[in-house]
């Protein structure tokens, strides 16, 4: 008894004494609390980079926590191939890659064997690049990845697959016109990029009842092989012995032609106000034009000055007038998507009701003159970027996503020692820099706004709803009221159809 009385009291002064020193570390308000600080250094690629006797580059980072190894093909090439009247096919192509089965197993076996080996195997082919991946158990890894390989090499594009997938896609197409949001999107690459450049080609009935195995087969062949390839392995092996299997795979696989590199677009887009004529109660604005390339090198300081923009969510003025001030809309903001080849695209977007979408794009293109005509706030500036520095070492959190990275920097030829730099250059933007690159690379004056809705409605603005006249807007406001029509676009093959004419 006496020696459990004192267990409880011992225990009782231990308890005691902590609860003491755990009050006295905790700060009276949480702006107290201190951190150690983060330090890292974001990794070398040539730390990580090897190379087989055919020269093909190989990125590997083992790892033992798990049994799994993750084995990435990727290869230069990509839609921007697809022979004239073929669009689709590079899509297709990497659909039956996966599903048409191999050289040793038709469609349905190949998933089988894959099953019960319990790999996830996948093939795709996108805008500028392509690839073949396997994730499986090292336990039966041979096993599966001599499947995978023979997939990738040999792969069968078997024809009654093919008219499975054909018939899926086709019946897809029927659906376009029902979304508001892909119309937008399509309509608009249509504007920017033209209907015949890989930007904004679309697939039509046509074009994907044209493809044939043979079309599958050619493109395939294309791009499958090892001139174009690079591969990265992530998970359980060992270097030199994962080597040597890349070696093996490689000997004797065709080197191919090069793929041809990706074609500057040509086509020259018109500035100003058109619409998509649809009766839903939700209309989508996009407001954009030509951007930056992804090396410019003012790149950096155009991410900062978007963030203020509207791509930071709710911390940027965007989001906050549109939204948070005005509740016009659940989402808008602002995005720079950054092409390494030719420019890219600079694009607002926001979802509104009818009559509010005059205000809300005014409001828009008031963001654009205030960020251009005054000077960012440094309070502006150090949010961002802080924000960006302290999510950096996200960029290499994971390590297939690092090697990702590796392979896309030497195929595009990122600059040597951009990711070392990366931060530094982030802290050197200055309140001058951001006004600066507003007024170099924001061009409101030459945009497009593309409006998808019931067009009449829009046009009249608020001016049914709004009491205090100073807030009355219309969209006579943009371009001087001069606005364009396009085409109602037959669902299946892009064509335009004629309008009905709507009687009273």
């Amino acid at each position: 008894m006496r020696n459990a009385t004192t267990s409880i009291l011992t225990g009782l002064a231990l308890l005691t004494g902590a609860q003491a020193i755990a009050a006295s570390d905790i700060p009276a308000h949480p702006s107290g609390i201190e951190y150690e600080e983060l330090v890292f250094e974001p990794p070398v690629a040539s730390e990580f980079r090897h190379e087989l006797s055919s020269g093909v580059p190989v990125f590997m980072a083992p790892s033992h926590e798990f049994p799994l190894v993750t084995i990435r093909f990727s290869f230069k090439g990509g839609e921007y191939m697809e022979p004239e009247g073929k669009a689709g096919l590079a899509g297709l192509t990497g659909q039956l890659m996966r599903s048409g089965g191999n050289s040793a197993f038709g469609p349905n076996e190949l998933d089988e064997e894959f099953d019960f080996l319990a790999a996830d195997v996948s093939a795709s082919v996108g805008g500028t690049t392509s690839s073949a991946s396997i994730n499986c158990l090292t336990s039966n890894f041979d096993e599966a990845y001599g499947l995978f390989v023979d997939m990738m090499k040999t792969p069968r594009f078997d024809e009654k697959r093919l008219g499975v997938l054909k018939s899926q896609i086709l019946e897809g197409l029927k659906t376009r016109n029902d979304d508001g949001l892909q119309i937008a999107i399509r309509e608009m690459g249509f504007l920017m990029w033209g209907m015949e450049y890989f930007e904004g080609r679309v697939s039509t009935k046509q074009s994907i009842e044209s493809i044939t195995t043979d079309d599958i087969r050619a493109l395939h062949d294309r791009i499958f092989h090892p001139g174009n390839l690079m591969i990265s392995v992530t998970g359980d092996f060992d270097e030199q012995e994962m080597l040597a299997v890349l070696e093996k795979t490689v000997a004797g696989w065709s080197m191919g032609e090069l793929a041809p590199d990706v074609p500057q677009p040509t086509h020259v887009f018109e500035p100003g106000v058109y619409y998509y004529e649809k009766e839903q109660p939700q209309v989508q604005v996009l407001i954009g034009h030509r951007g930056i390339e992804r090396d410019n090198p003012d790149a950096v300081s155009v991410e900062i000055m978007n963030d203020i923009l509207g791509g930071s969510g709710f911390t940027s003025r965007i989001t906050n007038s549109v939204r948070t001030r005005e509740g016009l809309a659940y989402t808008a903001g602002s995005v720079f998507q950054n092409r390494v080849e030719y420019p890219g695209i600079f694009m607002s977007y926001f979802f509104t009701k009818t009559p509010t979408t005059a205000f809300a794009t005014k409001l828009v293109f008031d963001e654009f003159e205030t960020i251009q005509k005054e000077m960012a706030s440094t309070d502006e500036i150090e949010i961002m970027q802080n924000s960006a520095i302290e999510t950096f070492p996200r960029t290499f959190e994971s390590k297939a996503g690092m090697l990702g990275i590796f392979m896309s920097d030497e195929r595009t030829g990122r600059p040597e020692g951009h990711w070392q730099s990366y931060r530094d250059r982030v802290r050197g933007v200055t309140q001058e820099d951001v006004q600066r690159v507003a007024n170099e690379y924001l061009h409101p004056e030459d945009a497009v706004i593309l409006v998808v809705g019931p067009w009449e409605e829009i046009k009249a603005g608020n001016a049914a709803s709004e009491a205090d006249p100073n807030r009355i807007v219309t969209m006579d406001a943009f371009f001087g009221g001069n606005a364009t029509e396009l085409p109602q676009r037959d669902a299946e093959t892009m064509k335009p159809v004629q309008q009905t004419v709507k009687k009273d």
